[in-house]
């Protein structure tokens, strides 16, 4: 899992920024018109009690995001920012904690394809349209709980990638995810799909601890892992 920054407001500045609520399913959804990070709110709510699992944190805005490689993921304008945080027992008994990211990557994919836009996804978790990169997820752990954040560029190119260009707002987007994420597929299941997919990453690069290495000749296992130059990789991200 990824290492994690800290933000610089308190806990009682966290707790005073203004909000509203909903519900959808089994998720509590806090909503933000603007938080430095919707993954880094989530996970010092989470450590200090005040929040709990299940539950969604969405903004409008977000001006510091946690990327890949500790890259800033930031924007707003009808672009997409959001944290999910499960309890591990809510997930597939089949699902290896290590690929994650490529289980909610992949719903959210098929999630986007439900409602008409073509992406696909790059091992282990970035969303590309053809050959551009539209978004990404990283998860993130706080004892038995998962935090998985996800930032889609859907209106507007940000953050140095292009958009999708579309009308879907993110809300729309986060309740029909969450629906389909309560439906908790098996790792099976998805992972028979992306397994299909994964030829369109071959002509594609990955960082594995600092290094840039190819995909052409990766050997994608069934636990979602990867052998490159006879090494075994997990996305764990």
């Amino acid at each position: 899992m990824n290492k994690v920054q800290k933000t610089t407001l308190t806990l009682s500045q966290l707790q005073q920024l203004a909000h509203t609520t909903s519900r959808i399913g089994k998720f509590d959804i806090c909503h933000f018109d603007e938080l430095v990070s919707t993954q880094i709110y989530l996970l010092e709510m989470l450590k200090e009690n005040e929040l709990h699992a299940p539950i969604a944190v969405i903004t409008n805005e977000q001006s510091s995001g946690l990327g890949s490689r500790d890259n800033s993921w930031s924007g707003g304008e009808g672009n997409f920012f959001a944290s999910i945080a499960l309890d591990l027992g809510m997930l597939p008994e089949d699902l290896p904690l290590g690929s994650a990211s490529i289980y909610f990557s992949y719903l959210m994919k098929q999630t986007l394809a439900s409602l008409g836009q073509n992406i696909w996804l790059k091992w282990p978790n970035d969303f590309y349209f053809n050959d551009d990169k539209v978004g990404g997820t990283i998860t993130n752990k706080v004892n038995d709980t998962l935090v998985c954040g996800i930032g889609i560029n859907l209106k507007n190119s940000q953050n140095g990638y292009r958009a999708l260009q579309c009308d879907i707002s993110p809300q729309k987007l986060l309740e029909n995810y969450l629906l389909a994420l309560e439906k908790f597929p098996k790792w099976k299941e998805v992972f028979s799909e992306y397994e299909v997919e994964f030829k369109l990453s071959r002509k594609f690069s990955v960082h594995i601890e600092n290094d840039k290495k190819s995909l052409s000749d990766a050997i994608l296992c069934e636990d979602g892992s990867l052998i490159i130059e006879g090494k075994r990789v997990f996305s764990l991200r």
